[in-house]
């Protein structure tokens, strides 16, 4: 879809009755996009945005200009609880006497992972590290970081409305359909609408990049990436034709292409990882076989979460094992 993206603070119009905002971050990939579906005497808002005072600042300007056209916010669907999504959420419901829709294990998240910030936590972190095979320096750096959450989400609010997969959410005399979606998230929500042919497709679903797929200290036998393969089966069964309106990036079609070009891509990532397992080695060694630079330490976290996905994904199909040392540092071998 060839649609100019807007300006912070300023909307663009997909269709009547559904409107583009993007918010900038301060990371890759450097911007966020919020859906505006119209919504009887206002505008319901997919996503809130990164819980700082820029983003605070674009939601006011969005908020007094043409973007809402002098019509208030009257709700929010919080897609999953990352905080460039839910960072905003909390600010967004007290300021507008709203409560949050979102999926109930993205939400226990959120509330979890933002009171969770004593050492104990960081001492896990570390040590999930570690069997990784990371260096000491990085558990050093770490520590001096301490937990991120809660710098980027503002306190969040104490109720919320439970959504669901397969329920029916009628935004604007419109029915949308929840599609409930794993690996980038635990339960993320995408949502569907069959007349307008329109998939709100968060995180899910990518134009350019991969969602990133990461195992983490919390459940470190999941199997994300098996989650995110299988949640791209799911979403064969809409059409072809299908507008994908991605969390990052711009607005495309078609929606079964992106699908195989998403499942291709990990399956050469797996070939690839299975092969460097010849020769056992940790999480760590392996970073160069699915990374093309080196990793600072403001990104080995992501590079070691989505390495071990793949392992572990590989392991739960019968094709390597884990090989841990004397000191439980653990080497990835073919079998």
């Amino acid at each position: 879809m060839d649609i100019e993206p807007p300006q912070p603070g300023q909307a663009r119009e997909i269709i009547p009755g559904l409107r583009w905002m993007r918010f900038p971050l301060p990371f890759p990939p450097h911007d966020v996009n919020v859906w505006l579906l119209e919504d009887g005497e206002g505008w319901l808002a997919i996503d809130a945005g990164m819980g700082n005072e820029e983003t605070r600042t674009n939601w006011r300007l969005a908020l007094a200009g043409e973007a809402f056209g002098n019509r208030p916010l009257t709700g929010l669907l919080v897609t999953h609880f990352h905080p460039d999504h839910a960072g905003l959420m909390g600010w967004l419901s007290a300021e507008h006497r709203l409560a949050p829709m979102m999926t109930r294990i993205e939400w226990l998240q959120a509330r979890s992972l933002w009171f969770d910030t004593g050492a104990e936590m960081i001492d896990h972190q570390v040590e999930f590290a570690r069997i990784a095979g990371a260096p000491a320096e990085y558990g050093a750096f770490m520590r001096a970081r301490g937990p991120l959450y809660q710098r980027s989400v503002a306190p969040l609010p104490r109720a919320y409305r439970a959504i669901a997969d397969g329920d029916t959410v009628v935004i604007g005399g419109r029915a949308w359909r929840v599609m409930t979606g794993q690996g980038h998230a635990p339960d993320m929500a995408c949502l569907f609408c069959a007349e307008a042919r329109v998939l709100i497709a968060a995180d899910q679903i990518l134009p350019r990049i991969t969602p990133y797929i990461g195992l983490h200290a919390g459940e470190p036998m999941a199997d994300p990436l098996g989650g995110f393969l299988a949640t791209l089966d799911r979403f064969r069964v809409l059409p072809e034709d299908t507008l994908v309106l991605p969390s990052h990036g711009v607005p495309f079609t078609p929606l079964h292409r992106r699908l195989d070009a998403l499942a291709a891509h990990h399956a050469d990532r797996l070939a690839v990882l299975e092969e460097a397992c010849r020769t056992p080695a940790t999480a760590h060694a392996l970073l160069p076989t699915l990374f093309r630079r080196p990793l600072d330490h403001r990104s080995l976290g992501f590079g070691l979460g989505e390495t071990l996905a793949h392992l572990r994904r590989l392991e739960a199909m019968g094709r390597v094992e884990r090989l841990p040392d004397a000191d439980g540092v653990i080497a990835w071998g073919r079998i």
